[in-house]
């Protein structure tokens, strides 16, 4: 038989029961503030003992609610952090079980996909869906199957909350690793968020898919066109990760074609007039962003990232070299629309000219003597003299090095 105090816990648990089923929206707002403000961080044995044994009652009655409002935005919040409490409770295996029976994990992800719903009870479904990931590589494995890449992608590519897409980069980077059935679905969802249109979530999926070189084995050569086109982003942050990836991926069979890609940024097809802005903006003399600007800015960061790259391998140098980088640096030296190509391509063309003897030798003939000197004097500010005439010379050069002339520069340096 039950002890009188237990028969009172138990009178007590069938009341709370009782007040919540019978309470409107308002009145199940107050139940939840209380129920977080003093269980936040208890674990399963401590939360029965709080629900005399009887906590699943209690999360049965939350499940039940979400499905029937997280459409319309109902204390999605704080029943989610609600819900949360028993996921995040230790030993509390059982509830995670108990929520994902009831299709939690599907009811999560479509949250992340309704449009009128706040950041806030988004960013709460994201932290759910990690303690789902968190509990094991089935776990994991249940979210992928319920496309739960997709979902989180779009998200990531969609959101203005910058908390929530740092939140989701956490949840993606975890679902590829040590789930090597969906680590590479994983992996080209990422790649997917690289061409949207929010810098954030460009910077945090390029550092996600460095971080996953190690676990991916050979890279999909469909990252190459993605990677290469952010190149052309006016955030620095972004091109600084582009960059870092690129350097990662040198170690892979995908190589080539990202060295081929960077060094056919360097030469873009000749500039076109500007447009006017007149039929989209106020101003009538606004310049647009247009194709011009962003080729100019992707010539200039392909510049930079070929400098890094040379400078991190006499192999990857040699490589440029005979992928006729040399010609392309000098082309983007002549480019008088865009300082930054000019700068970039100039320092990455010193480090050539002072590595390989034979690629000084081709420079200084295409730029004559005094240019050349000047140039040597100073990479870093010797073309802001350049009149358009020399600017048209180089952008025009026809300099063109063996492809073997690298390998032979190299084997003597080996002798």
């Amino acid at each position: 038989m039950t002890s009188v105090k237990e028969q009172e816990a138990i009178r007590k648990l069938m009341v709370f029961l009782q007040e919540w089923d019978s309470a409107h929206k308002v009145a199940r707002s107050r139940i939840l503030d209380n129920f977080i403000e003093s269980n936040d961080g208890k674990t399963e044995p401590e939360l029965e003992l709080e629900f005399s044994q009887g906590a699943s009652l209690f999360l049965a009655r939350l499940t039940a609610w979400l499905r029937m409002t997280y459409m319309y935005s109902t204390c999605l919040d704080k029943l989610l952090k609600s819900i949360g409490i028993f996921l995040s409770a230790a030993s509390g295996r059982r509830y995670l079980i108990e929520f994902l029976e009831i299709g939690g994990v599907l009811i999560l992800l479509e949250i992340l996909g309704l449009n009128h719903l706040k950041e806030e009870d988004k960013r709460e479904s994201v932290k759910l869906l990690q303690l789902v990931a968190d509990a094991g590589r089935k776990y994991k494995e249940l979210i992928c199957e319920s496309y739960g890449v997709q979902s989180l992608t779009e998200f990531l590519a969609t959101s203005n909350s910058a908390e929530a897409q740092e939140d989701v980069q956490v949840l993606l980077d975890s679902l590829g690793r040590s789930n090597p059935k969906y680590q590479n679905q994983v992996y080209k969802g990422l790649v997917a968020v690289l061409p949207c249109a929010s810098p954030r979530a460009q910077q945090l999926a390029l550092q996600t898919l460095r971080g996953m070189q190690d676990v991916v084995g050979e890279v999909p050569s469909v990252l190459v066109e993605p990677v290469l086109g952010v190149l052309c982003s006016v955030h620095l942050e972004v091109q600084y990760e582009a960059v870092q990836l690129l350097k990662a991926l040198m170690a892979h069979e995908v190589r080539p074609a990202l060295l081929k890609g960077l060094v056919a940024l360097l030469t873009p097809p000749r500039k076109k007039a500007f447009t006017f802005c007149d039929e989209t903006t106020k101003e009538p003399t606004a310049l647009c962003l247009r194709e011009p600007t962003l080729v100019y800015i992707q010539q200039a960061a392909a510049a930079k990232a070929i400098g890094v790259l040379a400078k991190e391998s006499a192999e990857v140098a040699e490589e440029l070299i005979q992928l006729k980088v040399v010609h392309g640096l000098i082309v983007a030296l002549g480019n008088l629309d865009h300082v930054a190509s000019q700068r970039h391509a100039s320092i990455s063309l010193e480090y050539f000219v002072r590595t390989f003897p034979f690629v000084e030798e081709c420079v200084k003939k295409a730029l004559g003597h005094t240019l050349f000197q000047h140039f040597m004097d100073s990479p870093e500010m010797w073309y802001t003299k350049m009149d358009p005439v020399q600017a048209e010379e180089l952008a025009s050069n026809t300099v063109d090095i063996p492809g073997d002339m690298a390998r032979m520069q190299s084997r003597g340096e080996q002798e």
